[in-house]
C-alpha cells in the first residue's frame, strides 16, 4: 500500500475518533431546535475551514447561529426545516456540504454557477471525431496537428496501468499532450494521483494535509507532507498542457495541484473551482446526513487552495470561436504545445 493511501487511512481512522466523541453531545432530542442545534454544532466542532472562510469573505459562524435560530420554530414542517438548515450551510460556499435528507439533498452551486462554464462537449465533438478511444474512463485521440488529446470526465472510475502505458504508448510521437479535466467534479483522490504520477521521473511533493484534534476552530494537526511518486510504468517525457475549468473540482481540484508541481506541465483555462477538504459524513438526531470538509488540503507551499487554482495561462472560450465550433482553450493548448515543443 502506497504512503498517501495510508495517511488517507489514518486520517480518517483519527477523524472517526475525534467526531465520534462529540456528535450530538449536549443535544438531544428530535425536535427542529434540536436538529438545528446539532447541525450548527456539528459544523462548529468539525469543520475545517471556519477560520479560513471568516478571512476570505468574513464568515461568523456564531452570527450565523444567531440569525438561523429566529427561523427555527417548534410548529415549523419538516420540509421548512430542510430548507432553513440548507440555506445555513451554503454560508460556508462550500460544494463538499451536503445535508440529506428523505426531500433530497442541499447543494451549494456557486462555485460554478457564477462563472463562465468554458466547456462545449457538442465543440470537443468536432475535435474527437469518430474514431477516438475511450478506457477506463478516459477519452483520446490523436488531433489533426499532431497533438495528443485525452479527456478525463471524472475519476470515480478506476485507471488500469495496463490502459494507460497503451495510451500513451500511442501518443509516443505526438509534439505535445493535452489533458483536458473541465467539468470533472471528482471522485476518487488516488486515481487522480495515479494519473498523475505518469509525468514525474522522481518523487515530488505536491502539497500537505493536516486533520482536525479537537473542536477547536484552530485544533489541527501539524501538516503531513503528500507526495507523488513516479510510475513504474510509461512516463510522458514532453511538455504536457492540463485544462480547467471551474467545474473542476474536489479530487481534480488536487489533481491539478499535483499537476501544478510536474516539471514540463502547464495550466491553462479558467481557475478551478476548489474543493481542497477531504469529505466525512455524519447524522442529525432526525436521522439526515450531513457532509462537511473534515480535512484540509494545501499546496506544497502551504497555500489554501479551498476556493480554486489560478491557472498558468487564463483563456475563456470566446463567443466568436464557439460560433466557428472551435474550442478556444483547446486551441490555445496546441499553439502553445506547438510553440513550445
Amino acid at each position: 500500500m502506497k504512503k498517501f493511501d495510508v495517511l488517507i487511512i489514518f486520517i480518517a481512522v483519527l477523524l472517526n475518533a475525534v467526531f465520534s466523541s462529540c456528535i450530538r453531545e449536549d443535544v438531544s432530542g428530535n425536535t427542529p431546535q434540536a436538529n438545528f442545534e446539532s447541525l450548527w454544532k456539528i459544523i462548529d466542532e468539525q469543520y475545517c475551514f471556519l477560520d479560513y472562510k471568516n478571512e476570505v469573505y468574513g464568515l461568523d459562524w456564531d452570527e450565523v447561529h444567531s440569525r438561523y435560530a429566529k427561523r427555527i420554530t417548534s410548529s415549523m414542517s419538516s420540509y421548512n426545516l430542510f430548507e432553513v438548515l440548507s440555506e445555513m450551510v451554503n454560508e460556508l460556499r462550500d460544494g463538499h456540504v451536503n445535508l440529506s435528507s428523505g426531500y433530497g439533498t442541499s447543494q451549494y452551486r456557486e462555485w460554478f454557477d457564477a462563472y463562465p462554464h468554458n466547456f462545449s462537449d457538442s465543440i470537443q465533438s468536432n475535435y474527437l471525431g469518430k474514431d477516438y478511444v475511450i478506457t477506463s474512463g478516459l477519452t483520446y485521440q490523436i488531433l489533426e496537428n499532431n497533438i495528443g488529446y485525452i479527456y478525463c470526465s471524472s475519476f470515480s472510475d478506476g485507471i488500469g496501468d495496463g490502459n494507460l502505458d497503451y495510451m500513451l504508448k500511442e501518443m509516443e510521437l505526438c509534439d505535445g499532450l493535452i489533458i483536458d479535466v473541465r467539468d470533472n467534479g471528482g471522485g476518487n483522490l488516488t486515481t487522480a494521483q495515479k494519473l498523475a504520477a505518469r509525468f514525474t521521473d522522481e518523487k515530488t511533493l505536491v502539497g500537505y494535509m493536516s486533520h482536525k484534534t479537537g473542536p477547536g476552530h484552530d485544533e489541527f494537526s501539524n501538516p503531513e507532507p503528500v507526495y507523488i511518486e513516479p510510475s513504474n510504468g510509461i512516463r510522458w517525457q514532453r511538455n504536457a498542457v492540463v485544462l480547467s475549468n471551474r467545474r473542476s473540482y474536489s479530487s481534480t481540484n488536487d489533481f491539478i495541484n499535483s499537476m501544478k508541481a510536474m516539471p514540463r506541465v502547464t495550466i491553462i483555462g479558467d481557475k478551478t473551482g476548489g474543493g481542497s477538504g477531504l469529505p466525512f459524513s455524519s447524522e442529525i438526531p432526525n436521522g439526515w446526513s450531513i457532509r462537511f470538509s473534515a480535512a484540509p488540503v494545501y499546496d506544497a507551499d502551504m497555500n489554501q487552495i479551498e476556493f480554486g487554482i489560478d491557472p498558468d495561462i487564463k483563456v475563456d472560450m470566446s463567443e466568436e470561436d464557439y460560433l466557428r465550433g472551435k474550442d478556444t482553450i483547446i486551441e490555445t493548448a496546441c499553439c502553445f504545445l506547438k510553440k513550445n515543443g
